[in-house]
């Protein structure tokens, strides 16, 4: 788990220079369209995607872990994630290059679109600027001053040129091709690119906005494809599984490092800085968790007729909702030895499906239905169980949104806690003076583990932004809380990148 890794001043140099560029966003549509039947070429691409998106993503992060406020970095469960962060980005860019390829196959991977297809049909739609970016506080990093900061686009700095592609040049060479400068994609393995270089990580400050570059079209898979090609893409995804195994325990280690300040300054609660680094913090986890997810099941998992890597491109919502309620229902019953929790009405059209991450939207309404049934069962009594009132899910599909709306008569929420919902590590489930997480702990954001410790609601919130969604929460004191989910049916929404 790294607890040997160290952070040399070398290496810091390479973290400061990756986190002065902007990161790519890229929308679940340009995912999907990407990954259809994706041939070895194609697979390739996206490695080098990821290869030269996941050390921007995750040096921003490690930089941020370095100066957080109050003396959080000191904690040790905090230092510990960022030796995880800085090892993960340290065998990314050390990860051995692609094998010397003839010309021609070069053309086919790395020309401009313009070059390697001129059908328009081939290229991806552009993505929309996420509205989640008007709700969150982002970072005060000078290399994000390029991000649109208005849904329409307005606020965005700087420009590339037409051959905006050229990011995936230079696979030969140590660095990838970081042609950075007029952006004609000639970058050739040693940073010229008509451009600066990133070979030998030099101070020039260069902040390219790169949010504009996106997932090339893909290619096609009756080209024949050197063994060069299939074995690059199965040690980067072997590397890939490794990272994504050390970041499992992720949530719970920042959780237990949270509660560590906490009990050394004797507060109560977190500040609102604290929060929003959370936001920042947990937002950026769930893209580079999606981003490896889906890139390893393209490549290790069977083509199937409605799943393009870990999206379904037909998600059923009823079917997923479906599973939710009984495993919330099942967790209920288990925790408060219940012969029947409260009954959870669903009404929902059964052949709703929309392109989404099943995941993702499990996870948001197990999370929410988790918290109605306690407030239920724990409003009305145990010793009540034939007259629990029901909890009703309503489901409706509108132009742009689906709506998912999620009743109880728990009680409701007072105004005065109203304020403190969305923070974290605030729940009012008790917890001794000695509590906290089992550092151990390396199950995943899925397996529930936060039920006492008060991320349920910010982390649902999190995950329905980024696609493009939100929650929004409504109570009424005495009688009960009304939480509305709503998802871009559209997909068409980039990751909001804090």
């Amino acid at each position: 788990m790294s607890h040997g890794f160290k952070i040399t001043a070398a290496l810091w140099d390479k973290i400061h220079h990756f986190a002065s560029f902007p990161q790519t966003g890229v929308s679940l549509q340009q995912m999907v369209l990407f990954g259809q039947n994706p041939s070895q070429g194609t697979l390739l691409k996206a490695s080098q995607f990821l290869s030269e998106e996941l050390p921007v993503r995750l040096a921003h992060r490690v930089k941020e872990l370095d100066e957080l406020p109050h003396n959080l970095s000191a904690m040790p469960s905090i230092e510990r994630v960022k030796n995880w962060y800085a090892q993960s980005f340290d065998e990314l860019i050390k990860f051995p290059p692609l094998p010397t390829l003839s010309p021609d196959i070069r053309r086919l991977l790395f020309s401009p679109p313009s070059v390697a297809s001129s059908n328009p049909e081939h290229q991806l739609p552009s993505s929309t600027p996420n509205p989640s970016l008007e709700h969150m506080l982002l970072v005060d990093d000078i290399a994000n001053k390029n991000f649109p900061t208005s849904l329409d686009g307005s606020g965005s700095g700087g420009s590339l040129a037409s051959g905006s592609m050229g990011f995936y040049g230079g696979v030969n060479g140590s660095t990838a091709g970081w042609a950075i400068g007029n952006g004609n994609g000639n970058g050739n393995g040693n940073g010229n690119g008509n451009g600066a270089a990133v070979e030998g990580f030099n101070k020039l400050k260069l902040r390219v906005p790169m949010e504009r570059r996106y997932y090339a079209a893909p290619l096609s898979a009756n080209i024949s494809w050197p063994p060069e090609v299939p074995d690059y893409n199965k040690r980067f995804t072997r590397m890939l599984e490794t990272i994504k195994t050390r970041h499992d325990p992720t949530v719970t280690t920042v959780a237990q490092g949270v509660l560590e300040w906490k009990r050394s300054q004797r507060a109560r609660h977190i500040g609102l800085d604290m929060q929003q680094w959370l936001d920042r913090f947990y937002l950026s986890r769930i893209g580079i968790r999606f981003l490896i997810g889906q890139h390893i099941a393209l490549n290790t998992q069977e083509s199937h007729r409605d799943y393009v890597g870990i999206i379904c491109t037909n998600a059923n919502v009823h079917d997923i909702i479906e599973e939710a309620i009984e495993n919330a229902r099942f967790v209920c019953e288990e925790h408060y030895a219940l012969f029947s929790s409260p009954p959870v009405q669903l009404i929902c059209p059964n052949n709703l499906t929309f392109p989404y991450v099943p995941g993702h939207l499990s996870h948001i309404i197990f999370e929410l239905l988790k918290n109605s049934l306690r407030a239920v069962v724990e409003r009305h009594g145990v010793g009540n169980e034939d007259n629990f009132p029901p909890i009703k899910v309503i489901v409706v599909e509108g132009k742009e949104d689906i709506t998912i709306k999620i009743s109880d008569e728990g009680g409701g929420i007072p105004r005065s806690a109203m304020g403190l919902i969305w923070t974290y590590m605030y729940t009012t489930m008790k917890l001794g003076p000695g509590e906290g997480l089992d550092e151990g702990f390396r199950d995943s954001d899925f397996k529930a583990p936060m039920a006492g410790f008060g991320y349920g609601l910010p982390l649902s919130r999190l995950y329905a932004r980024y696609f493009g969604g939100d929650l929004r929460l409504i109570s009424m004191d005495g009688f009960g809380t009304d939480v509305y989910i709503h998802l871009n049916r559209l997909s068409s929404s980039r990751e909001p990148l804090p």
